[in-house]
């Protein structure tokens, strides 16, 4: 009979809902969502910076341009060629007159003025003025190419700043030669990423979408609400922890990166026996 009850109440304890406990502060770290080192696709001399360390910057954004005064001159050249469509008007126009030509000619053969032969060399004619035309229309094509490059190598000169951020740094200047080392460094801190530490005996209750509070180190920010984008799956045997990531708005700018925190998550009880016995 004892046995039985033991087994009812067993019952009932695993049909209770998951209760939720509050886990223990983490430790974490507040760091930017992302950082580039933003360098030149191209060699060659800053001609001009146009950013300093602080300054917020646009995702497109030109923060320096290199000496381009050959680039600049290519393209002028290719973009001359690209437009220059007199001769595509010639030879169109040729081979128009051309055809107008076999039309009569086809006419006269019918009615016995001209011999077949004529009309042979009119068909001639004819079909080569149209090959002229095409080869115009083809070169025009190619010069158009040939300034879309030109553009593109031109373009390869200004350093644009591949998202939006804040530099943190400017390493190089007007007038320094540069080849494959980073001219600036950016950051993005909206939104900043929050990096915890969670003991492995949490894993399992941490989920994404869960919402945690982070208190930064700086007590003026008060407590933040941060929601977790990232829990790893592996347990790192030497700490027997493993890390999970949050995702802390800053639309204002004003809460900065590299702060120290903590961070409070809800997490659920999921141990539960099926049965007593």
């Amino acid at each position: 009979m004892l046995k039985s009850c033991w087994m009812v109440w067993g019952a009932l304890l695993a049909s209770v809902p998951a209760l939720t406990q509050a886990a223990e502060p983490l430790n974490c770290l507040i760091e930017p969502d992302r950082v580039a080192d933003v360098g030149s696709a191209s060699v060659g001399v800053i001609e001009e910076m146009r950013v300093e360390r602080g300054d917020f910057v646009k995702a497109g954004q030109v923060l320096a341009r290199l000496s381009s005064g050959v680039e600049r001159a290519s393209v002028a050249v290719a973009e001359s060629r690209a437009r220059a469509d007199a001769e595509v008007k010639a030879a169109e126009a040729a081979a128009s007159l051309a055809r107008s030509k076999l039309d009569r000619a086809k006419d006269l053969v019918k009615a016995n003025f001209i011999s077949p032969q004529a009309l042979e060399q009119a068909e001639a004619e004819a079909r080569v003025a149209d090959q002229r035309a095409q080869q115009a229309r083809d070169a025009r094509d190619v010069a158009q190419r040939e300034f879309e490059l030109s553009a593109a190598q031109l373009g390869q000169r200004l350093i644009r700043a591949p998202f939006e951020g804040i530099v943190v740094e400017r390493y190089r200047t007007q007038g320094e030669r540069i080849e494959r080392e980073p001219v600036v460094k950016i950051a993005r801190i909206h939104p900043l990423r929050v990096e915890a530490i969670a003991p492995a005996a949490m894993f399992g209750t941490i989920q994404p979408g869960q919402t945690g509070r982070v208190t930064p180190q700086l007590k003026q920010f008060g407590t933040l609400s941060a929601t977790v984008t990232l829990v790893d799956r592996v347990v790192d045997a030497a700490s027997n922890s493993f890390r999970v990531r949050l995702t802390l708005p800053n639309p204002q700018l004003s809460i900065p990166s590299g702060l120290r925190c903590s961070v409070e998550l809800t997490a659920s009880v999921t141990d539960r026996p099926a049965s007593i016995r």
